[in-house]
């Protein structure tokens, strides 16, 4: 089995790249999608979360707003909340490979790659990259997202020219979708070829 990391900043196009690879028949594992699941109403992370932030749950579920708030606010207590995510995020991350353990290629869609050190488990890591004015312009086009709120959420990430160097890969988004999709299938070619 070869394990494909999937990962690129903000605004790169990293999810779309994603649903590219399982249009191709890659099993991919969804961190943030797991991050969700985690947080909504009977999630195994909201009884967590209601004990450390109580006003960030709210009809059952973990209302991301007033967590992101919490975390500007004193930014250690996202270490904290790390802390016990990352474990149940691992949980769900176990399930997809005894699921899939007789795959080819699964593709890990890990946003934070490099920062949670998941890279070190990776035989090829792929960065999905765009230059840094397109990035801007994807972001800020987003309901609810203003440039503070981008430029922090940038400084919590890996700069994308250090993620491109240490990369297998990489993906480039700004010309199209059928550009990034030729880019996807050639790499699997490549890859299954070995």
């Amino acid at each position: 089995m070869i394990i494909i990391g999937l990962t690129g900043s903000i605004g790169m196009g990293k999810s779309t790249t994603a649903e590219m690879f399982k249009a191709e028949g890659c099993p991919v594992f969804d961190a943030d999608a797991t991050v969700h699941q985690l947080y909504a109403k009977g999630g195994k992370a909201v009884p967590i979360i209601k004990s450390v932030f109580p006003d960030a749950v709210i009809n059952g579920a973990v209302d991301r707003g007033i967590l992101r708030k919490h975390m500007r606010a004193d930014p250690l207590q996202l270490k904290v909340l790390e802390s016990f995510i990352h474990p149940l995020v691992g949980e769900v991350r176990s399930q997809f490979f005894n699921t899939y353990k007789h795959a080819d290629i699964v593709v890990l869609d890990i946003p934070l790659l490099f920062e949670t050190g998941m890279d070190k488990f990776i035989q090829h890591i792929v960065v999905v990259t765009a230059p840094a004015d397109v990035q801007r312009k994807r972001v800020l086009a987003r309901e609810g997202m203003t440039a503070e709120l981008f430029e922090s959420l940038l400084a919590r990430q890996t700069p994308d020219a250090i993620k491109r160097k240490r990369a297998h890969t990489l993906i480039f988004t700004h010309k199209g979708l059928e550009n990034a999709r030729e880019q996807v299938q050639t790499l699997l070619v490549k890859l299954t070829a070995n």
